[in-house]
């Protein structure tokens, strides 16, 4: 179909609204951390993770936007599969990131050695395995056995961090075991769509909530920064 012809599909807008509105929420937010953190190197760290989200994030929902307004072509393809490598190594920085937030958001308690060591390490394979060319990022049919590899070592990540924020539980009245909350809905949404989303198109849906998801990690930021 070529782009003269392309027609935009309604659901298609509709997830190209979503995407613009999520992209401009931490845009705002990651500025919002800059502005009021006053030095706090907590909100120092929160606006880091919600701008690495937001610039990792866009190289791949971008593209995705302008091929549900102007469909799609090979030009598009490619910048997809490069934005789908792109954002997958930001979201492992992400979770390094997210890990430095509980040290500084409960400076008395230590996070086990060997679990901060798991989280590093875990960390460091994924983003080196999302390097490789055998992950065809820009192949319609990528590599099922690579994407395995790379998302059951990115769910020990997950798992570390789960860990963390269950540990710290609702010390000084932080409530944070709802970002391990938060971490758990985006891992159970964005593990189906990585390994099924090719034969299973529409399971892609599942990204809406795993979004939101992210959404809510930065929000409780947010609650921190003004109740402060």
């Amino acid at each position: 179909m070529t782009a003269e012809r392309y027609k935009p599909r309604v659901p298609d807008l509709m997830e190209a609204i979503f995407d613009i509105c999520y992209l401009t929420f931490d845009l705002v937010a990651g500025i919002l951390f800059f502005a009021f953190s006053k030095g706090n190197v907590l909100f120092v760290l929160y606006g880091i993770l919600t701008l690495t989200l937001c610039a990792g994030d866009a190289f791949h929902l971008v593209p995705r936007v302008i091929r549900a307004i102007k469909g799609s072509n090979d030009k598009i393809k490619k910048q997809l599969g490069v934005g789908l490598q792109i954002s997958s190594v930001t979201m492992t920085v992400f979770y390094i990131i997210l890990l430095y937030i509980w040290k500084y958001t409960f400076p008395e308690m230590d996070a086990p050695i060997i679990l901060e060591i798991l989280i590093w390490v875990s960390a460091i394979i994924r983003i080196v395995i999302c390097f490789l060319p055998q992950n065809n990022w820009c192949s319609d049919a990528g590599n099922l056995k690579l994407s395995v590899i790379r998302n059951a070592i990115f769910a020990v990540t997950g798992i570390g961090i789960i860990i963390l924020y269950v540990v710290s539980g609702n010390e000084y009245g932080y409530h944070m075991t709802r970002m391990a909350a938060a971490v758990i809905i985006s891992f159970g949404c964005y593990l189906p769509v990585t390994l099924l989303s090719k034969k299973m198109p529409k399971i892609g849906m599942l990204m809406i909530p795993k979004t939101c998801a992210y959404i809510w990690i930065i929000v409780m930021g947010l609650q921190l920064l003004f109740n402060a």
